[in-house]
């Protein structure tokens, strides 16, 4: 082979690096990290020396022109896996096996040469909204069908929760529209959040992963019962902020007060104390959603 060669070829190989998509397992805290010092192959001492070659071999990467994805790596999840799968827990192929199934199913944020502080809130809330929906959807499925028409009650809790949401936007005003769900199911509060701001063209904006989550957190209130609350702040140029927002009750929601919403705002969840109230904020009543199907349950 001629130099000639060789160079043309070592140029098609580092082309070729460039379009291979990667994803790195990253362990965000210091539990997760120590769990996965037990094996004798995981060879790092501590968390944030293991966090600074983690940046530098993503910086290095992006340098080169190629895409990474940085996946949650959960050991206690990589332990069932190298159970189930037969794999040895202790083998950095086993370790890349579980990656590269996490690239496909577990939550995942692309790097774009950003610091890793700003990537490790942001994976984070990626898991959290993960295993919010896959836990209200699961809550779902097992509610069954009606023992009177046969319906999946799930299915009709979530096509009842989209129609409540298409009101909600379609009653407020226009600009960015930020709407939170929170809904008290056991053992602990669902929270999700829903962008829907107003595009130039008039149009709303929404994302499918966001809007699905929201959707399904509460429909699963609505089927349940479950105490919780919907809440929209709408923003728009040269006028104070608007929040307003409803309780969620039976098969419906039902209005909060301006002064409900002030004071859900106002006092902090926690000491019960009083917050400030921020300044160009007005707390209002919400629009009539003009809901005329607001039955205490599934019904026909």
């Amino acid at each position: 082979m001629t130099y000639t060669d060789r160079t043309a070829a070592h140029t098609a190989r580092r082309v070729l690096r460039r379009e291979i998509a990667g994803t790195i397992g990253l362990l965000t805290d210091e539990h997760d990290f120590r769990v996965m010092r037990r094996y004798r192959s995981f060879t790092f001492d501590d968390h944030p020396t293991y966090l600074r070659h983690v940046e530098d071999v993503l910086r290095t990467r992006a340098a080169q022109g190629s895409h990474t994805t940085i996946a949650l790596f959960d050991p206690e999840e990589y332990a069932a896996y190298c159970e189930e799968t037969g794999l040895d827990p202790d083998a950095p192929s086993s370790r890349t096996r579980f990656t590269a199934e996490l690239a496909a199913t577990g939550p995942t944020v692309p790097y774009e040469g950003q610091p890793l502080t700003d990537v490790l809130p942001t994976l984070i809330d990626e898991a959290v909204r993960q295993a919010t929906w896959e836990y209200a959807a699961a809550l779902l499925a097992r509610l069954g069908s009606c023992a009177s028409c046969g319906q999946d009650l799930g299915v009709a809790a979530h096509h009842r929760a989209a129609a409540l949401i298409t009101r909600v936007i379609d009653t407020a005003p226009a600009g960015r529209r930020h709407l939170v769900c929170s809904v008290s199911a056991a053992p602990e509060t669902l929270l999700a959040v829903l962008h829907a701001d107003t595009q130039p063209d008039g149009s709303t904006h929404l994302d499918e992963t966001e809007l699905l989550e929201f959707t399904s957190v509460l429909a699963l209130g609505l089927a349940t019962h479950s105490p919780g609350g919907l809440v929209i702040r709408v923003g728009a140029p040269g006028t104070p902020d608007r929040v307003y927002g409803w309780r969620l009750r039976g098969y419906g929601l039902d209005p909060l007060t301006a002064g409900e919403v002030f004071d859900a705002y106002c006092t902090d969840t926690e000491s019960g104390d009083l917050i400030s109230p921020e300044s160009n904020v007005d707390y209002c009543a919400p629009p009539d959603l003009e809901d005329d199907d607001h039955a205490q349950g599934h019904h026909h």
